[in-house]
């Protein structure tokens, strides 16, 4: 049987049990170009709560009635489309089940096989985390060697790739993060030059000004509300800002505020520019072969947050919004 989390009604704020449902159906059979996966890894993605959501998004709203959808790593074991064969290592977005069908126009890739490492690395810094990190900073940040990248959740998955490859560039890399263990991680083992505490903060536009004495040339944003409001106060002029989230706000209920300094890209002629993956998609090659070098390097460190469980899908999902994940956060349904 094909065990199937099934969304039932749009959450009211952070998801509840009473939102999804559990099922079983039959493993279903693929048609002409389709390929059937058997899925061993979800990728926990802040994403995936705007995709429950009945609102203007990049995707189609989650459909209610079918399974929630997400970034997925499985195997081939039945396939009825050119370029995929049984056994192929694959991901994409399919969704919380055991066994998927997809197909290449559903943006289904074959993932390398001889890279030696663990196959939960292909959701994580050699996969869409690591790539949202590259492109994101790299192609729209355009930092320049002696610049100052200000990097919010900066202990998440992305944040945290974004400030050690701001390093490699030869910038000065600040993260802002909830906790002190948070910014200690940052600072000693991934080599931030500063980091704050943003839950004990008591100005952060003046801790930001402090860590940040030369001022922000890019401000790589995950967050959003009150901690971009104080990002924007301490630009510099032609500072960027490329947006890849803003999850203080993905729970809310009422409309989000601000934010109120938004004025300030006026003032510092500064741009802010959204971004989505899949946008680069011809050039994930290139890439996934970087971080790969700079991993073998020694240049680049992760942490993952490895959950078992198929039962533990929700749980581990809403460890994105409760500041309790440290790195990648994967849920393992199979054993390879």
């Amino acid at each position: 049987m094909n065990r199937q989390l099934i969304l039932l009604k749009r959450p009211n704020g952070t998801p509840a049990a009473s939102d999804i449902e559990y099922r079983e159906s039959a493993i279903p059979e693929p048609g002409e170009g389709e390929v059937l996966v058997r899925n061993l890894y979800f990728s926990m993605d802040p994403a995936i709560r705007g995709w429950m959501d009945d609102a203007p998004n990049y995707r189609p709203a989650i459909p209610l009635g079918t399974p929630v959808h997400s970034v997925t790593l499985g195997r081939v074991v039945a396939s009825r489309a050119e370029g995929y064969k049984e056994g192929d290592l694959v991901s994409g977005i399919t969704a919380w089940e055991d066994y998927s069908i997809s197909s290449p126009e559903a943006g289904l890739g074959v993932m390398p096989s001889d890279l030696g490492i663990p196959l939960s690395q292909f959701l994580g810094v050699l996969g869409p985390t690591g790539l949202t990190a590259y492109f994101g900073l790299l192609d729209v940040g355009q930092p320049d060697p002696g610049e100052t990248v200000l990097v919010s959740a900066a202990a998440g998955s992305v944040g945290s790739i974004v400030g050690q490859i701001a390093k490699i560039q030869g910038c000065r890399a600040v993260g802002i993060a909830g906790s002190d263990e948070k910014c200690r991680w940052i600072t000693e083992e991934l080599g931030f030059d500063a980091a704050i505490n943003y839950k004990t903060s008591a100005s952060l536009v003046e801790d930001i000004q402090k860590a940040c004495p030369a001022g922000v040339d890019v401000y790589f944003e995950n967050v959003g509300g009150e901690i971009l409001d104080a990002a924007l106060m301490c630009l510099n002029v032609a500072a960027r800002i490329p947006f890849c989230g803003a999850i203080s706000g993905y729970n809310s209920q009422v409309p989000v505020p601000g934010p109120y300094n938004f004025w300030q890209l006026v003032v510092k002629r500064a741009r802010i520019e959204g971004f989505l993956i899949p946008d680069y998609a011809e050039r994930f090659g290139e890439g996934i072969a970087q971080l790969a070098q700079w991993m073998s390097e020694g240049r680049i460190h992760h942490a993952e947050h490895v959950v078992d469980g198929f039962e533990n899908t929700l749980d581990t999902f809403l460890k994105l919004f409760d500041g309790s994940r440290h790195g990648k956060l994967v849920v393992r349904i199979a054993e390879d």
